[in-house]
């Protein structure tokens, strides 16, 4: 398997992704530092005030000009702190919205194996909830602890300068309430990742119990299958009340001591005040200056849960952006001759399976090819890698001459059109839907299209015609109809090549042979690699691959194959013998 691309560090993620609008970062934590400095100055002005009425300084002047500042502070940290809160927040949704973009833009480039390795529910509860967790981070912690570790060095630098002692003596309540604080961070990391595990499981469960639920009614089993999706909620809900119990003391704990400066400063203060150690002046300022630490320490305190979270945060937010992408150049550097497919000596695995064992295989420019053999040989896995879904681990697969590792991704998507018995279609109209095949088409052109495949009179039978939603996966039609319409969209793309991977699974009998009349009018000229269960439907193929237990047992025309490929006989016959049971 793959070998996952160096891992980057949480520091490293955070800067990374604040740098996507470093201006606006920037320009916010000026403004939080501003607006802490305000919310700070007022403290200078209270002592400046009480340092007056023990002097009796009856000058009313004096005090409403401080009055004044006081308020004028008041509103610049409110403005700043507002100002600061709306450049971060934006800044931080634009990254937001950059990253589910590389998210997204990542799924297309990794090989499909790695894709299908995790459930839809997981990558909706990264792409989603965990990236929507890194907005406190950057919103929020980027330029207020900042700001709020910034601005208490200066406070400490001129509490020193009043009286060292009396300064450190006022921190001795500090180390304590940190111990309490590294005791409620034990096992924090351990709990926090058993929240995602099971978070996970949740909406894992949820999106099976929803997407299941026609089967799940049809045979009874909506107690057991509910009744999975209850424990899964409970466990959810269970893990937070857990964690939150046993932190439950040693937050209060450390939240009552940390900001207790005055617990040990006001009677030392005093004494060194009645032993003329210092001036009532600067004892004063001392409580002031004191009093000013509080709010800003509290701030950083308040964040230190989410900075522990920050590490599991990005682990499950970067986890999809850290695996390793298909190995694919940036530009085409040697053009291909014609559409020719050639397999070399092909090797491939599922994680430690190996399913493919040195096929090799010549699909000539302009063909009708077909993959058959029993279920599980491997015919769609050959189909898929030709698709480049996936990189060999060993050989190597040409296009025109060309390894297909040689081209650029975008530029070897445009030459295949994939057409599967499971294609997606989203829940946007029918005629959006095919026109996915070709953004550039015309509703004349998709309108062609659906004819040319059978498609234009079931379309014209919907409720709204061409208009019509399809629902979500495409619920809103049955089998065969998503089918059709996947084929139209294939079409319209116009590739050289085509793959239909059992793309009329779902059809009745009389649609399918419609189907592949038209399918054998549009390829004209192009290359067709069809998988088909009824042979019946390969017949006319210019050659056939028999593939048997992940190799190439025969191939050649029908007609070679039942003279010479005892499998494909044998195969043949079941097909015939089963036909003939339908007829009876």
């Amino acid at each position: 398997m793959k070998e996952s691309v160096k891992k980057k560090s949480t520091l490293g993620w955070v800067v990374q992704f604040a740098g996507m609008n470093k201006g606006s970062y920037l320009l916010s934590v000026i403004t939080a530092i501003i607006s802490v400095v305000a919310g700070f100055v007022p403290y200078l002005f209270v002592a400046k005030i009480v340092t007056a009425l023990i002097e009796s300084n009856r000058d009313y002047g004096f005090y409403s000009t401080l009055c004044l500042y006081i308020a004028l502070c008041w509103i610049i940290n409110k403005l700043f702190h507002t100002i600061s809160t709306a450049l971060s927040h934006k800044a931080t949704f634009g990254v937001l919205a950059e990253i589910r973009r590389q998210l997204t833009k990542k799924l297309s480039r990794m090989p499909l194996g790695d894709v299908l390795d995790d459930s839809s529910g997981s990558y909706k509860n990264i792409i989603v909830e965990r990236v929507d967790s890194i907005e406190t981070t950057l919103a929020h912690i980027i330029p207020e602890v900042i700001a709020n570790c910034i601005v208490p060095i200066g406070i400490l630098i001129l509490m020193f300068r009043v009286n060292v002692s009396l300064t450190l003596l006022s921190f001795l309540s500090v180390p304590i309430g940190c111990i309490f604080f590294a005791l409620m961070m034990v096992g924090s990391e351990d709990s926090f990742n058993n929240t995602i595990e099971k978070t996970k499981a949740l909406n894992d469960t949820a999106v099976e119990y929803i997407n299941g639920i026609e089967v799940i009614k049809a045979f009874g089993k909506s107690k057991t299958s509910y009744e999975k999706f209850v424990i899964a909620a409970k466990e959810g809900a269970d893990c937070f009340i857990e964690w939150m119990r046993r932190c439950n003391l040693y937050q209060n704990v450390a939240m009552t001591l940390l900001p207790a400066q005055l617990l040990t400063l006001l009677p030392f203060a005093g004494w060194y005040y009645m032993t003329d150690k210092i001036t009532g002046t600067d004892a004063l300022m001392m409580i002031i200056l004191s009093l000013g630490l509080v709010s800003p320490l509290m701030v950083v305190a308040g964040y230190m849960d989410d900075i522990s979270k920050t590490g599991a945060i990005i682990s499950e937010a970067t986890s999809i952006l850290e695996k390793k992408d298909l190995e694919r150049p940036d530009t085409l550097t040697s053009n291909p001759s014609g559409t020719t497919i050639e397999l070399k000596n092909i090797h491939f695995g599922y994680k430690e399976k190996e399913v493919l064992h040195g096929v090799s295989m010549v699909i000539k420019e302009g063909t009708v090819n077909a993959l058959v053999g029993p279920s599980g040989s491997g015919k769609s896995t050959i189909a898929k890698l030709i698709a480049s879904f996936w990189d060999v681990d060993e050989g190597e697969i040409s296009f025109g001459g060309v390894n297909i590792k040689d081209f650029p991704l975008s530029e070897y998507n445009k030459n295949i059109a994939y057409v599967s018995q499971d294609n997606y279609l989203f829940d946007e109209t029918v005629m959006e839907n095919i026109r996915m095949g070709n953004q550039n088409a015309s509703d004349e052109d998709v309108i062609n299209a659906a004819k040319a495949c059978g498609c234009h009179d079931f379309i014209m039978n919907l409720e709204n015609g061409y208009d019509t939603v399809c629902g979500g996966s495409g619920g809103h039609l049955s089998g065969g109809e998503r089918q059709r319409i996947s084929i139209a969209r294939a079409m319209l793309k116009n590739a050289p090549v085509i793959i239909l991977d059992e793309a009329t699974a779902y059809t009745d009998p009389e649609n399918e042979a419609l189907v592949q009349r038209s399918v054998a009018k549009l390829v004209s000229g192009k290359t067709l690699i069809v998988i088909a269960h009824r042979l019946s439907t390969i017949t006319s193929s210019d050659c056939i691959f028999v593939i048997n237990d992940g190799v190439v047992d025969s191939f050649g025309t029908h007609d070679d194959l039942l003279k010479n490929s005892t499998l494909y006989k044998d195969m043949w016959n079941a097909h015939v013998s089963s036909k003939d049971s339908e007829v009876a």
